[in-house]
């Protein structure tokens, strides 16, 4: 079974957060959530619009190894601590380096950027593309380049997870859960 770590950081935007795990979940996929160390060590994590997700474990027990993919919901605040945590910026280096995908969305890129795994081909929220490389952003849903998914927004985020059960499960489960959802302009 693929497997997904999704690291929720305090200020992630929860539209993205929750669709991720729901998606990803109804497509096969085993997620687990995990909060970051530091000043909001807690399995409680808020988001950008104060609804309180409990996540799975501490960031600090995943192990690359046991996942195919990370993946990054947006939202500024929690963008900006994945862009700042020693461990997550760590992680998404280590799956890069393995071959694993990688994947955020909306200002998440930014995180993606920092670490230097971003692909050359991506999107974003428009508007973060002025933080990242103007140049090379592309106005799409998703755009999924080197083993890098990202996308632009709440509006995107089934597309986005979508994608990933595609990449991970295969077409008929994408398409399943796609027909599930009613997600007909993914």
């Amino acid at each position: 079974m693929a497997r997904a770590l999704v690291p929720l950081a305090e200020g992630f935007e929860e539209i993205e957060g929750v669709t991720i795990i729901d998606i990803l979940r109804r497509g096969g996929v085993e997620v687990n959530s995990a909060y970051l160390p530091g000043e909001f060590a807690t399995d409680l994590i808020t988001g950008a619009n104060g609804i309180t997700v409990q996540a799975d474990m501490p960031l600090a027990n995943a192990v690359v190894d046991e996942y195919d993919i990370i993946v990054l919901p947006g939202g500024w605040g929690g963008t900006n601590r994945l862009a700042e945590n020693e461990l997550a910026q760590k992680l998404l280096k280590e799956f890069k380096a393995r071959g694993k995908w990688v994947a955020a969305m909306c200002a998440a890129p930014y995180a993606l950027h920092v670490a230097g795994v971003l692909s050359p081909k991506y999107t974003c929220y428009p508007s973060v593309e002025e933080q990242i490389r103007p140049e090379d952003w592309i106005n799409e849903k998703v755009v999924v380049d080197e083993k890098v998914i990202t996308s632009q927004g709440p509006g995107t985020a089934i597309c986005f997870a979508l994608e990933i059960v595609r990449q991970l499960v295969g077409e008929e489960s994408y398409e399943t859960v796609k027909n599930g959802t009613l997600a007909s302009y993914c």
